[in-house]
């Protein structure tokens, strides 16, 4: 079982930046491929980003590349974010998401924190 709390969401505004984090408990996080989703109002929760255990695969939406990295901390069970240049459309709930199964964008993830509010003002 791995309980993941994320933090770091806040209101910006366009051309800012945030850096999310994702605290996991257990022992065996370095085990977990890690993902990030979102879900804006009204609309269907999207992939964002995902990194295998070892950090050697990567993945990025489209609407993200080139603005948001990745990365994770398996000494410190974190998974991060870092978001620069933010779009207004970039306004959502962020959820960290844990997996044993391979590194991928669908969200058949096994494990979900609760989420972190993001707003981008124009």
């Amino acid at each position: 079982q791995v309980q993941l709390v994320e933090s770091g969401g806040g209101l910006v505004q366009a051309g800012g930046s945030l850096r999310l984090s994702c605290a996991a408990s257990g022992r065996t996080f370095s085990s977990y491929a890690m993902g990030w989703f979102r879900q804006a109002p009204g609309k269907a929760r999207e992939f964002v980003s995902a990194i295998s255990w070892g950090g050697g695969r990567i993945y990025y939406a489209d609407s993200v590349k080139g603005r948001f990295t990745i990365s994770r901390e398996n000494a410190k069970n974190t998974v991060y974010l870092q978001m620069n240049s933010l779009k207004p459309e970039d306004t959502a709930v962020y959820y960290c998401a844990a997996t044993v199964g391979p590194v991928g964008v669908r969200d058949s993830y096994d494990y979900w924190g609760q989420g972190t509010q993001v707003t981008v003002s124009s």
